[in-house]
């Protein structure tokens, strides 16, 4: 017997088996043959890998031995293994090098995509009905948008300040009645805010100009007559529109009404294409304003307070934000003066004049100054941080305090005038704030000169010192006129200091 027919004898007895090997041999060999023991496989193995680049499949073959302590764990059959790779192994052990022609069974994959539900004949239905309720659904997004807008529109016409065309038939002006014509109209406003009934805008045709009862910088203010009532026209020059626009704004704010702002009864354009006037129509004070009041009338200490505490009670009004639904906002005035301070036939004042005014809402933390009118008020009345420049008007309580100074010095006009005892002829003449340091028409240097420089203030009187009330009111108006913002009181700690004094109503000058 041959040696080699020997040694396979011997192999068989020992159950051993040879593969064939490729990529798996022993020793690091190519290809050849390597041996199992009982219980070992000879596999062939197909790797199926996909190129990155051109997208295409390959198949390549491995062969060897799998040892029969690893047949457990692959077992032969075809794994998913990393991404874009599959291998499929088959094993055979029957006779030797039976591995050689065994092909695993495989298929590459297709390299074309398979078609999508949305590519096939099946989907078109589908297709047009998702693209159908899309249009439907932008279309309808569309119509809500373009609605939106419209509404906007007619509330900000409604709500905002009115822009001056060429014919006063184009302004779109809401006009409003005052409560003090409840003879005539209806006055139900429906919010508890006080706000007047809206009305036709006729208004202006109805009414008959009297005469003239003052002029100022802005304009003309006229008595006028409307259904037998007695109103106040002031007629703005042309070059003024921007404060008829301001004022009439300020005016319509919610909540602004208040027994010590001036009653405002309507806006209104008069005029043709050639020519146009802007009225504002508001209650009228035959009594006129405290400057002209003070100047023909001697004041009792009862007055006194009565003035005073309604002027201050109007300003609290004005400088105070109120939160609601539709809640009123912070205002400036920015103009405190006796001239823009009106009396009525009991004795109490009204704030008026609000063309410089300037509103400030905590939500939004945005203060609406006009563009005209940056640098606030009348220069005698200004106060020094707006005379020396250092006031920050993008802080509105700096605006306040403003408004503040400018009540000391209107205080100072009423204290002025104001006897003490029984004497009328204790009271001195009607002067103005610092009618003995600057001219009657001061400009802004010599103001700056004589406040911010020389620091001075209008002069005390030693009688103010004799008197309980005069003492008490002459204390609040040097704290409103400090040098330093921050020191001055508010308008509402000034309200409830002069709401403490108390005075005998028997006490009557002669």
């Amino acid at each position: 017997m041959s040696l080699k027919r020997k040694r396979n004898m011997k192999r068989l007895r020992q159950n051993v088996r040879r593969c064939y090997c490729q990529g798996h041999c022993p020793d690091n060999q190519t290809n050849g043959t390597c041996e199992i023991k009982q219980g070992g496989m000879c596999f062939t193995a197909v790797e199926i890998e996909q190129d990155e680049t051109t997208g295409n499949y390959e198949a390549e073959f491995t062969y060897g031995c799998l040892p029969d302590e690893e047949g457990g764990l692959m077992q032969c059959k075809g794994s998913l293994v990393p991404h874009r790779q599959m291998k499929v192994i088959e094993c055979c052990n029957g006779s030797d090098n039976c591995n050689k022609d065994l092909i695993p069974k495989y298929e590459l994959p297709s390299t074309t995509q398979e078609p999508s539900f949305f590519n096939t004949p099946e989907s078109i239905p589908l297709m047009v009905l998702f693209t159908s309720i899309t249009a439907c659904i932008i279309f309808l997004l569309a119509v809500i948008a373009c609605l939106y807008i419209h509404f906007r529109r007619k509330e900000l016409k409604r709500g905002s300040p009115y822009y001056l065309k060429k014919s006063p038939d184009q302004y779109p002006i809401d006009i409003h009645v005052n409560d003090t014509f409840a003879n005539i109209l209806d006055p139900s406003s429906g919010s508890g805010s006080g706000l007047p009934m809206l009305v036709q805008r006729t208004i202006s045709k109805q009414i008959h100009l009297v005469h003239t009862i003052g002029r100022g910088r802005y304009g003309e203010v006229w008595l006028a007559r409307w259904r037998d009532q007695k109103v106040a026209v002031k007629v703005f020059f042309t070059t003024e529109e921007h404060s008829w626009f301001r004022e009439t704004e300020i005016y319509q704010t919610v909540l602004m009404r208040h027994e010590n702002i001036l009653g405002f009864i309507a806006a209104d354009i008069k005029g043709t294409g050639s020519w146009t006037q802007m009225w504002l129509i508001t209650d009228y004070h035959e009594y006129g304003s405290l400057y002209d009041y003070l100047q023909n009338h001697v004041l009792d200490t009862n007055s006194l307070l009565i003035m005073a505490q309604t002027v201050v009670s109007g300003l609290t009004h004005l400088h105070t934000e109120i939160f609601s639904t539709r809640g009123k906002p912070a205002i400036a005035h920015r103009d405190i003066k006796s001239k823009n301070i009106l009396v009525k036939k009991n004795g109490e004042c009204v704030i008026a004049d609000f063309g410089l005014a300037v509103k400030y809402c905590s939500d939004t933390n945005l203060i609406d100054v006009p563009v005209k009118n940056e640098r606030s008020g009348t220069k005698r009345y200004m106060a020094p941080e707006i005379l020396d420049g250092t006031i920050n008007p993008a802080n509105f309580d700096a605006h306040k305090m403003a408004d503040i100074y400018s009540l000391g010095l209107v205080l100072w006009e009423m204290l002025k005038r104001t006897a003490t005892g029984d004497k009328l002829s204790s009271a001195e003449d009607y002067c103005l704030p610092y009618y003995d340091c600057v001219p009657n028409d001061p400009s802004f240097e010599e103001m700056q000169q004589v406040v911010c420089v020389k620091k001075v203030r209008p002069e005390i009187s030693t009688r103010w010192s004799k008197d309980d009330v005069l003492s008490s009111v002459s204390r609040v108006m040097q704290e409103c006129w400090h040098a330093n913002p921050l020191v001055r009181l508010t308008a509402l700690r000034v309200k409830k200091t002069l709401a403490k004094l108390e005075v005998d109503p028997n006490v009557k000058i002669v």
